[in-house]
Parts: C-alpha cells; sequence; structure tokens
C-alpha cells in the first residue's frame, strides 16, 4: 500500500470540523486558548466553550446602562434563566484563572479586568 503524502495529511487535518464549541476570546493569545480548552475539556465543572461563553455573559452585563444594573440589583433579572447569570459567570472566571497557568491567567485577568473596569 503507497504511504500518504504528509502535504495530503496536513490538507486533511486543517479542514477537519471541531466537535464542539471552540473557547474564542478576543485579545488573548492562542496558546492560552489553548490551555482554556485543555482546562475545559479535563474539568467537571467546565464544558468545551463555556469560558468563551462566560466572558461573552459577563461583557453583555457590565455593558448596561447604569440604570439597568440597578434594576437588576434590586428586583432582580428574570432573563438569567435563558442568558446565564452574569455573577455566576464572572465567579466561574476566577475559578479557571486559578486552575491556569500565571502566564495564561495573566491574559485572561487582563481581559477581565478590562471589562471590570467598564462596570
Amino acid at each position: 500500500m503507497p504511504r500518504s503524502r504528509a502535504g495530503r495529511l496536513r490538507a486533511v487535518r486543517a479542514h477537519r470540523v471541531s466537535d464542539g464549541p471552540s473557547t474564542v476570546i478576543d485579545g488573548m493569545s492562542s496558546r492560552a486558548l489553548a490551555e482554556i480548552a485543555r482546562l475545559e475539556l479535563s474539568r467537571n465543572y467546565l464544558v468545551p466553550g463555556g469560558v468563551s461563553e462566560a466572558v461573552r455573559c459577563w461583557r453583555r452585563h457590565v455593558r448596561q446602562p447604569l440604570g439597568a444594573l440597578w434594576r437588576d440589583d434590586e428586583l432582580g433579572d428574570t432573563h438569567w434563566d435563558c442568558c446565564g447569570d452574569p455573577r455566576e459567570a464572572r465567579e466561574l472566571l476566577d475559578t479557571v484563572m486559578r486552575a491556569m497557568s500565571p502566564r495564561g491567567a495573566r491574559e485572561l485577568r487582563r481581559v477581565v479586568g478590562a471589562l471590570d473596569a467598564e462596570r
């Protein structure tokens, strides 16, 4: 049986579709994103794509007008069932930052810190 060419194998790998949601967070290196993806597969409290969804949830929350944030704090938000609880998302991000290497955690802390500063 003839041997497959290396270029053909690389082309097949490049066109492979991922099995589930991927972790994409603006402002982070591919190295840190790969570390997050490994954590999502190895920890039972994480799901693939969960960290990027937590960042998106926290970003949506901090970019709301101040009046909406006060209303959410005083009355509670009934939409958190469908869209996610931003406080739980922020706690998850803290947990992930503690589980990451110092270099990767620094990158995620920079992204989350910029969002915290918007609030």
